[in-house]
């Protein structure tokens, strides 16, 4: 019988049920330790409640969280499909919670989807969804994009206790490509499928995070 430790788990929290689908369909055969893809709902509200309750629960404690699903890309340039890694989260109050192991999921991001563009800077959190000319105004701030649930799961799982944590977001519009709807346009759908893609990489992430340290 081994002695070895569990590894510990991975909980990798979004707002939608096509996002859940999404990163549902990309979960790799055989990952390393526990996996729960949470759905949260949409908002700040909804999320900080989704992830407390969530790593409330016995067999999440002291788990990874991975924050995840589409954002609104804000500076000029951003593609459909592009992807967001955060270097930290920003509520709407202003609140910032650093993330953990950036460099690594650029790594890893750029091998599982080649070709698509990888942003890193601040992921900025709204209460509503952000258009027009709010984005220059998130812009002017330093944020790079928004959405409305990754400050408020990061915020929520460090209030859980210290742990590995991280988002990583795939724009689904940007100041010259704007949805009304997901999934009803290209943008929409190419953002599904690179979210799907990119699973893998966040248990590479999560794996990092359990080797021992030297």
């Amino acid at each position: 019988m081994s002695d070895a430790p569990a590894p510990a788990p991975l909980l990798i929290a979004c707002a939608l049920g096509i996002e859940r689908l999404a990163l549902r369909g990309g979960v790799p055969r055989g990952a390393e330790g526990p996996v729960t893809v949470l759905r949260t709902g949409m908002g700040p509200r909804a999320a900080e409640r989704s992830v407390t309750r969530a790593l409330g629960e016995p067999a999440l404690r002291g788990a990874a969280v991975m924050a995840t699903g589409f954002c609104a890309g804000l500076a000029p340039g951003m593609h459909p499909g592009d992807l967001v890694v955060a270097e930290e989260t920003r509520g709407p109050a202003g609140a910032t919670t650093p993330c953990e192991g950036t460099d690594l999921l650029v790594k890893e991001l750029v091998r599982a989807v080649p070709g698509r563009t990888v942003h890193t800077g601040t992921l900025t959190g709204s209460d509503h969804v952000v258009r027009g000319h709010e984005r220059s105004e998130l812009l002017a701030t330093g944020a790079i994009a928004v959405d409305m649930e990754s400050a408020a799961t990061l915020q929520s799982a460090v209030r859980r206790g210290a742990r590995p944590i991280a988002a990583v977001r795939v724009v689904v519009d940007a100041p010259e490509h704007e949805l009304v709807r997901i999934g009803t346009v290209r943008g929409g759908i190419s953002a599904f499928r690179v979210l799907r893609a990119v699973v893998p990489a966040f248990f590479e992430w999560h794996r990092s995070l359990l080797l021992p340290r030297r």
